[in-house]
């Protein structure tokens, strides 16, 4: 199958925001291949002290809702601050496999319906980031935001490689 950016427009997002829809459909598809045959005690493995497959795909969810709060002009809540000091944890959940992978596929489906509520106008509204009001705008979290979860799935992916690679858990290794 090719990837979602050569199966044609994705429906009911403006042309300005179809490459951040083809990327995040991309995260979706690429976090369910490499976490596809491993434990949950693989994906909170650290080879090396690279960061877990599982926190990749906390912080993918994660980064995603803090960015598309800003888009929305809203700040983060303290729920939202608590979850990012907390995306490493692996004794907090979601921390298995099938409830990781449902966490991300939410959080980018989240994504998608606010893409598809944007309207072209709205691309270039200001939008503040962060308590210290950093400037950016709408096209700009949404770009960006697409294209963060879009790395981390990329670190996910090589660090499954690596765990399989070296065979880590038989090993008995973190």
């Amino acid at each position: 199958m090719s990837e979602p950016w050569l199966r044609g427009p994705v429906p009911d997002i403006i042309p300005e925001l179809q490459a951040a829809a083809h990327a995040l459909l991309n995260v979706k598809e690429e976090l369910t291949a490499a976490t596809k045959d491993l434990t949950s005690q693989e994906v909170w493995l650290t080879p090396g002290g690279a960061a877990s497959i599982g926190f990749h795909m906390r912080h993918i969810a994660g980064s995603l809702d803090r960015l598309l709060t800003y888009a929305r002009g809203k700040q983060l809540s303290a729920e939202q601050r608590g979850a990012l000091a907390s995306e490493r944890d692996p004794s907090l959940a979601p921390n298995d496999v099938p409830a990781l992978l449902q966490h991300a596929d939410r959080a980018i489906d989240v994504a998608l319906d606010q893409l598809r509520e944007t309207r072209g106008d709205q691309l270039f509204v200001p939008r503040s980031v962060g308590r210290a009001a950093l400037p950016s705008n709408v096209f700009g979290l949404l770009s960006h935001a697409a294209e963060h979860a879009a790395r981390h799935a990329g670190q996910a992916v090589t660090t499954a490689k690596i765990v399989r690679g070296l065979g880590y858990t038989r090993r008995g290794q973190t």
